[in-house]
């Protein structure tokens, strides 16, 4: 057997369709598992990631559905149960805009919404997704947060704080689903430039790049291999854990 097969195996990803989550379903896809790439708004977008996921010989279905949105979820859920069987691998990966502002120019919507986004969106895939799992007697529930909650980074309050409320989540959760052989563990990217990135200022990406001790950016495949790891047979007595990847900044 192949070290890290995922063969047989079934995950979802959301907000796949680009960016990190598509090297996350790009990895996972690789290993042999079958793959739920999810995306809202860029049908565009998402039908060419679907393509690029095939031309590489990957198992691959498409679902749009509102990862905050709890009957959009379980729908999507339900679509995916329908086409490839139970899921093995759920990845929530679904994000909003992450403006940098003062706490005074905050307001209470854009607080709403990134815990809607980083506890809620989580909440319902893996409630939904968690009925199979416990049936099998084995999952796998991989979160992707970020370096900013352990490096306090300022003027980010909103973001930071409800990726601190995800990391919470996933301890607690890890705790509790572990008697059903299910691991729950997060992996946290530095700052990986994706097309998100692209009118970030220039002078801020040479500064960050400068603390990097690896010398070098991060990858989405660098964060989609970290997920195959928790996702495999191997790291089946690795649960409630964070893996940081951001080539050697984690200063905690």
């Amino acid at each position: 057997m192949n070290k890290f097969s995922l063969t047989g195996k079934v995950a979802l990803i959301t907000g796949s369709t680009q960016g990190l989550g598509l090297g996350v379903a790009k990895a996972l896809g690789s290993a042999g598992a079958k793959i739920a790439i999810n995306y809202l708004n860029n049908r565009e977008k998402a039908e060419g990631a679907l393509q690029v996921l095939k031309e590489n010989g990957i198992h691959v279905m498409l679902v749009r559905a509102d990862a905050s949105d709890p009957e959009q979820v379980k729908s999507m859920v339900e679509s995916v149960e329908e086409k490839f069987g139970s899921l093995d691998i759920v990845v929530p990966n679904a994000t909003p805009d992450q403006p940098q502002k003062a706490i005074e120019d905050y307001d209470q919507e854009f607080y709403r919404k990134m815990y809607e986004f980083f506890v809620m969106s989580p909440f319902y895939l893996v409630q939904a997704a968690l009925p199979g799992m416990k049936k099998r007697t084995r999952g796998r529930i991989i979160n992707i947060t970020s370096e900013v909650y352990h490096s306090s980074i300022p003027k980010f309050s909103g973001y930071v704080a409800a990726k601190g409320g995800q990391i919470g989540w996933s301890r607690s959760m890890a705790t509790e689903l572990a008697p059903f052989g299910i691991t729950v563990n997060t992996v946290a990217p530095g700052w990986v430039p994706t097309d998100r990135h692209e009118n970030d200022p220039e002078d801020a990406k040479s500064e960050y790049l400068a603390t990097i001790p690896l010398g070098r950016w991060g990858t989405p495949e660098d964060v989609g291999n970290a997920v195959a790891y928790f996702a495999s047979d191997e790291a089946s007595f690795i649960t409630g854990q964070t893996l940081c990847v951001n080539g050697g900044r984690t200063p905690w």
